[in-house]
């Protein structure tokens, strides 16, 4: 038997989640958004209580790209983009998270020193890209989700 070359779950992991923030980000290519990479929390957005916006995760609970509505601050309405993001949409043990909650991830994994707690930002400050591995040596806890199509809801008049 002959034994092919050896990859060790770490760096197969590393290279899967280097994979996936390299096709969220465009791979050498500058954000034209005017995106800035900060390692802590010196945001200023704030969330309001009412928009839209487009969610495309990578996690183990959570695979797909999802147009999300939050009212109140909380997930009103979802639409999956695909076949398997609106069965997972439809599921309802499947928690689609307001922007508030993704940023609330970020501060949890930077306060419990996760081996990678990242986001790129926004000239505003909210959130474009949010890249998370809470252990370095376990394949399974990476977590990447790209903030899209992002709108504030607008006032109607009364």
């Amino acid at each position: 038997m002959t034994a092919g070359p050896f990859r060790s779950r770490p760096a197969a992991a590393a290279a899967l989640l280097g994979a996936l923030a390299c096709a969220g980000a465009g791979c050498g290519s500058a954000p034209s958004t005017g995106a800035t990479a900060a390692a802590g929390p010196e945001r200023t957005w704030q969330e309001p209580a009412a928009y839209t916006y487009t969610l495309t995760s990578s996690t183990q609970v959570l695979a797909g790209t999802f147009r999300v509505e939050v009212r109140d601050g909380k997930v009103v309405g979802v639409a999956g983009a695909d076949a398997d993001s609106r069965r997972q949409a439809l599921d309802p043990h499947t928690e689609i998270p307001t922007i508030g909650k993704l940023l609330e991830t970020l501060d949890r994994a930077r306060a419990e020193h996760a081996h990678t707690a990242e986001a790129d930002y926004a000239d505003d400050g909210r959130p474009l890209r949010i890249v998370l591995d809470q252990n370095e040596n376990a394949i399974d806890d990476e977590a990447l989700y790209t903030i899209s199509s992002y709108e504030p809801a607008t006032r109607s008049a009364p």
